[in-house]
């Protein structure tokens, strides 16, 4: 299991929290339909934030959402899951993005239902695979196994022609580069993803976290998921993990699954999701997975993310209806189409999308 962390004090990108809604017009039932300007009567200000990897897509959600709900302003703070999930908990979000499913490994999961007065809602609402982007020139891709990625960040193999690396790229001309390996310095739901798949599928020697481990020494940090991709760009022999969207046009990895590799893509990713499982001992709300990281499924990439949306399950009654309207929104066939558009992310499976909205409609007011 994933663990995660509070961290209590400052909470940076907090935006102050008003909604005002009037009911009369058309019923927010309508409010992810495409049938273009129509207006909810839905008014006010929505003040959401966490996961960066969510960043794209929140933009294109606003936008779509907007457009039929003008009267709605949505703020989204890329603040990192771990301050999402932190400011959802002491109020100052009305949602959160997260890209580790909050549970109870440091109490966050019974804070978030005290915070709700119920079971918290959980439910996915993007999917994408990360990327292991490096920067050298003259190559786009190569084969890396979950072993030889655990050995790179573990700082075990530092030079790219390293024997091990070799083996896996047949005829690759690999130069005597020392490889630099960056991680996330902030609380981060992606790193959580990316230890997980290490500890599962690569030998990993410290447990999956949203905070990289003091004790893996060597290389460099950056916040966010634009610092990661910022500092591998700009810098050659270097290495690391961003969502696939971001990384633009470093060279990408693919790694084995089953007996081959697999590159990055929204097929690949929708696909691992497909035969993962949700996670023992979920409430009625709540939809974690237990994400199959070592699954041999042909054409599945295992290196993914699953960013889930926190919301409560009643809320003010001068709140409720935005909440409920803006996330049914984003699960839905239109919501999920924009965010592929956008950021390039793998639509919810129906089932899943089906499942998600069911949750979501039992938002209430209090």
């Amino acid at each position: 299991m994933i663990r995660t962390s509070i961290r209590r004090g400052l909470i940076p990108g907090v935006a102050a929290l008003a909604l005002v809604l009037s009911a009369c017009g058309a019923g927010n039932e309508d409010s992810g339909s495409s049938d273009g300007g129509s207006d909810s009567g839905l008014s006010g200000e929505l003040a959401g934030g966490g996961a960066t990897s969510q960043e794209k897509a929140q933009a294109a959600w606003r936008a779509g959402f907007q457009t039929e709900n003008p009267g709605v302003t949505i703020t989204y703070d890329g603040v990192g899951s771990g301050t999402g999930r932190e400011n959802f908990i002491n109020k100052a979000y009305l949602f959160a993005g997260t890209d580790s499913a909050i549970n109870d490994d440091e109490g966050e999961l019974t804070a978030a239902n005290e915070r709700c007065g119920g079971d918290v809602i959980q439910v996915p609402a993007y999917v994408s695979p990360i990327a292991v982007a490096f920067n050298l020139p003259g190559i786009d891709s190569l084969n890396l196994s979950a072993d030889v990625i655990t050995d790179i960040f573990e700082g075990t193999i530092t030079k790219w022609n390293d024997p091990k690396i070799a083996a896996e790229n047949d005829g690759v001309d690999l130069p005597d580069t020392t490889i630099v390996p960056v991680h996330r310095s902030d609380d981060s739901g992606t790193t959580a993803n990316f230890t997980d798949y290490l500890s599962k599928a690569g030998g990993w020697k410290a447990p999956a976290d949203d905070t990289w481990p003091a004790d893996i020494k060597g290389g460099e940090s950056a916040e966010g998921t634009s610092g990661v991709v910022g500092l591998v760009t700009d810098n050659e022999g270097y290495i690391g993990y961003a969502d696939e969207s971001a990384v633009g046009d470093l060279g990408q990895a693919s790694i084995k699954a089953g007996a081959a590799y697999v590159a990055p893509s929204e097929e690949a990713a929708a696909k691992a999701l497909a035969v993962s499982k949700l996670a023992e001992g979920n409430s009625a709300s709540n939809m974690a997975y237990d994400i199959d990281r070592t699954t041999t499924e042909a054409d599945t990439y295992p290196l993914i993310l699953v960013s889930y949306l926190l919301a409560c399950p009643t809320y003010p009654a001068d709140q409720a209806d935005a909440v409920k309207a803006f996330l049914e929104y984003v699960v839905s066939d239109a919501g999920q189409q924009a965010a592929a558009d956008e950021a390039g992310s793998a639509p919810l499976d129906p089932a899943v999308s089906e499942q998600a909205t069911t949750i979501l409609e039992g938002i209430t007011a209090e």
